[in-house]
């Protein structure tokens, strides 16, 4: 194995391949994120390119109220701290040498935002409820005083009429609010998380398990739930919110991807000599089908997590129709 620290490592055919595949899927990120991303881009999109606010916090069950979506996302992000910890006490920080860290981090992280914008959500909730409830009360004895005054009139009228326009008003309000810097955050996340998670559980099951476990590789229980819980609870998740997933947003994933290579150059470029995933190696002629390979490996696991919220939203509506809601 050549060093790293020199920088015959680096200009060899095969690291210049490499490193022209990953800056440039680091530069097309980039772009792409810029281009559609209606945060901060003035271009054309879809509706559902927005985020809106009331998707972040409200279930799509109609059963479900929102305290209940907060509950599961509350247990989950101490539940993943927890292990997290745990295997901070046991490997220290060198732990972030792998990339399976960097992302079950990251989903600890969505779960921690999406509890307080969940919380949020709620406590709003209660706030227009109870608005709610004062104007019904008001209205109940206004339409007293009316009963009354024209005893002709039907009972509950208006009662029942100004409650449900109230009620219709707020939620077409609620629908039009876009969301703020961390609820496009919480967004972002989570379709990050969503091709992440996929990424490090196939290629730790697939591939790492099967043909590439050493001396720095040692399968226990530990290290399997932590390549298993973190897929299951965002699948999870994702069964039970109403965000949308438009598909520009996978450009954070492999921006993701790419700058934990990136890392990996920079330390190895600074003196570790030891590859977390050695098919990451530059110096071998198998390099760039490595890379390449990990690029399909990348499309097909966002498509994955597509396919799943596609299915979602094209089957549930039919399968579920008087439980399932659509909020974007």
């Amino acid at each position: 194995m050549e060093n790293a620290k020199s920088m015959e490592y680096w200009l060899q055919e095969s690291a210049l391949i490499c490193e022209f595949m990953v800056f440039g899927a680091l530069a097309a990120a980039i772009f792409v994120a810029v281009k559609f991303e209606r945060f901060w881009s003035r271009g054309r999109g879809k509706r559902e390119d927005y985020v809106y606010d009331n998707v972040l916090w409200r279930p799509c069950w109609r059963a479900l109220h929102p305290a209940g979506l907060m509950a599961y996302r509350a247990i989950v992000f101490l539940f993943m701290a927890v292990v997290l910890a745990f295997d901070l006490h046991n490997g220290g920080i060198h732990i972030y040498y792998f990339y399976t860290e960097w992302t079950f981090t990251l989903v600890i992280i969505y779960f921690g935002l999406a509890t307080l914008i969940s919380a949020k959500g709620c406590r709003q909730l209660a706030k227009n409820d109870s608005i709610r409830n004062q104007d019904v009360r008001a209205n109940f004895l206004k339409t007293d005083l009316e009963q009354e005054a024209h005893v002709t009139e039907s009972p509950g009228k208006n009662l029942d009429g100004d409650s449900v326009k109230l009620q219709s008003h707020q939620e077409r309000e609620e629908q039009k609010k876009r969301a703020g810097f961390w609820g496009y955050a919480m967004q972002i996340i989570f379709q990050t998380c969503a091709g992440a998670v996929m990424m490090t559980d196939i290629v730790f099951w697939f591939i790492i398990v099967p043909f590439l476990t050493n001396e720095h590789f040692r399968l226990n229980p530990l290290m399997g739930s932590m390549h298993s819980v973190n897929a299951l609870f965002l699948v999870i998740d994702a069964a039970l919110n109403s965000m949308s997933f438009p598909w520009f947003r996978g450009a954070y994933f492999v921006l993701w991807t790419a700058l934990y290579v990136v890392f990996q150059w920079i330390l190895h470029a600074c003196g570790l000599t030891w590859w977390p995933y050695p098919f990451l190696e530059l110096s071998t002629p198998w390099a760039p089908l490595w890379y390449f390979g990990l690029a399909i490996v990348c499309l097909v696991c966002y498509t994955i997590f597509t396919f799943l919220i596609k299915a979602k939203e094209k089957n549930f509506p039919k399968w579920f129709p008087y439980a399932y809601q659509r909020l974007h």
